[in-house]
């Protein structure tokens, strides 16, 4: 279906600047993916695995036709169906885009047009390609909703991007991607923002729809759980270049390339639960609590509102040098709790107690600025401000607080980047120069800049591949260790939470349903939703594959 033999693409460099592969006679120019050759074949998915800046999206965005107009696209063949794709006029190429083959974008708030409803974005599609009239494209935008799992698909139609969770958005791209059955579907990181119920359930909905409709699916991941689950063939590719390509249980439980057994081998498996250690770092003391947690909002038009109690009456305690895993699916109220905590949101009721001393936020009332409880965000790119310096970036923290000399924080930033093993050197350079692994150490490292006892982790991971996210993960475990700080951890990353976290606290539509020690909570769970959760995470083995996919 998909025949790409040679597939290049390159962007002009900077002035000054080659790679190894520029032509030295011509104009320097930076080379995003080398000669690749890939297929994707009727009712297959192919994976393009590989790390952040391993070529896998411009690739897939060279195939659709939608690069940056500053890039050029070369290939000796790139076919769909056997047509030539570079030899259409941009005309028919935009008409071959979401007819027969179409795109599931990796940043759903980004991709969703603020200022419509969903409705509309929905029959864009469409009234653009089939014409229908309008009440048909309301019914087939509400069975859309239906079949990527929404509830209440024809009233959701109304509302707008910002009031849905960042896993709902994800789906509704993904409703939009398959609304006319293409024959090609290319699905850039589809389940990166998504919770393992909802992953389970998407990666279901991929499964059926290539088997019904003889749709090939051009899957591109970071994810080798969503890989050995439904993969028939994958391709690796690293610096812009494949490193290796074949059968999926030939790659994965055989891989030749050095560096494909490197990827494998970050893989998060399950290890003994951890415990506190018991030096200094232990301690029985609750350092944070907080104590009948309720936040409602209310939205929606005026004739049709609706009130969602995303925190129902949740209390938490947090004791020095332990960390809090905090799990649920998208929509469950985690990050709703967490800004609570943090004082970014204002609590309805309940109380926040930090050392004892009272620093609940209400309406109309803000406390003084807390710097015993930071907060690590989750997408390592829109968290840092791009035109401030990263000395600036850390140091902001400590001049809000007006904390130390000028001198005395440049020696304080040098200090904390050396803590989350970045070199001092690096703090007069922007965020952009920095990979996402290398900004979220930036993060973590102004996340400590005022000392705090307590580190609020959002999703701190979810937008790395295995191998940075390993690297991160292991930072925080080596901070905790250093300074016996207390880290409440949010992640739907089950994986990455057995892994991390002393305690468990599983969450379910705002309500805590259970909370336990990790190795109780993973290995004998009390609540039927805890063991949903736990049986939709993807397999670790080719030997467990279609256990999701042939769920119901």
């Amino acid at each position: 279906m998909l025949h790409a033999r040679g597939l290049t693409v390159t962007f002009p460099a900077p002035s000054g600047t080659s790679t190894p592969t520029s032509d030295p006679a011509s104009d320097p120019v930076f080379v995003a993916a080398s000669r690749v050759d890939l297929e994707v074949r009727p009712g297959e998915l192919h994976a393009l695995l590989g790390e952040s800046g391993s070529g896998k999206t411009v690739t897939a965005r060279a195939v659709m036709g939608v690069v940056d107009p500053a890039a050029t696209v070369t290939a000796e063949e790139l076919r769909l169906s056997g047509e030539d794709l570079l030899a259409m006029s941009s005309e028919q190429r935009r008409a071959v885009r979401g007819e027969r083959m179409s795109m599931v974008l990796q940043d759903a708030l980004s991709s969703l047009n603020p200022v419509l409803s969903i409705g509309d974005q929905l029959g864009e599609v469409l009234r653009v390609h089939r014409a229908w009239p309008r009440q048909r494209v309301t019914e087939r935008a509400a069975e859309l909703l239906d079949l990527v799992g929404i509830a209440n698909p024809r009233q959701r139609l109304e509302d707008y991007p910002h009031q849905f969770s960042g896993g709902m958005r994800q789906r509704i791209l993904i409703a939009m991607a398959v609304s006319l059955e293409p024959e090609l579907l290319i699905a850039d990181e589809p389940t990166t923002a998504l919770d393992v119920t909802v992953q389970a359930q998407i990666l279901r909905l991929l499964h059926d729809l290539r088997q019904t409709f003889d749709m090939g699916v051009l899957l591109i991941t970071h994810d080798i759980g969503v890989v050995t689950e439904v993969a028939d063939r994958v391709t690796v590719m690293r610096h812009g270049l494949v490193v290796e390509t074949g059968d999926a249980d030939q790659v994965l439980t055989s891989p030749r390339a050095s560096y494909s057994r490197e990827l494998l081998g970050a893989v998060p498996v399950p290890r003994p639960a951890r415990v506190l250690a018991p030096s200094g770092s232990r301690s029985p003391d609750v350092v944070l609590s907080a104590t009948g947690m309720v936040r409602t909002f209310r939205g929606g038009p005026r004739w049709n509102r609706r009130t969602v109690r995303a925190v129902d009456d949740v209390s938490i305690d947090l004791r020095h040098g332990e960390t809090l895993g905090v799990v649920g699916e998208s929509g469950s109220g985690k990050s709703t709790l967490a800004r609570m905590i943090v004082g970014l949101e204002a609590a309805d009721e309940g109380t926040v107690l930090y050392g004892g001393r009272d620093v609940t936020r209400r309406r109309g009332r803000r406390p003084g600025a807390q710097r015993g409880v930071q907060m690590v965000f989750q997408d390592p790119y829109s968290s840092l401000d791009p035109r401030m310096r990263v000395r600036d970036v850390i140091a902001e923290p400590m001049v809000t607080a007006r904390h130390g000399s000028r001198d005395g924080r440049r020696d304080r930033v040098a200090e904390l980047l050396d803590l989350v093993g970045m070199a001092p050197e690096v703090m007069d350079r922007y965020p952009h120069q920095f990979s996402g692994g290398q900004r979220q150490r930036i993060g973590i490292a102004r996340s400590l800049a005022l000392d705090p006892q307590v580190l609020v982790c959002d999703e701190p991971v979810s937008a790395l591949d295995v191998t940075i996210q390993a690297q991160v993960t292991d930072l925080l475990v080596a901070i905790q260790e250093r300074l016996g700080v207390a880290v409440l951890f949010i992640s739907h990353d089950l994986s990455v939470v057995r892994n991390l976290a002393h305690r468990v606290l599983v969450m379910h539509h705002g309500v805590a349903v259970e909370v336990g020690d990790t190795e109780q909570v993973f290995e004998a769970p009390r609540q039927a939703y805890t063991r949903r959760l736990l049986d939709s995470i993807p397999p670790a083995s080719r030997a467990e594959r279609g256990k999701l996919v042939a769920a119901t």
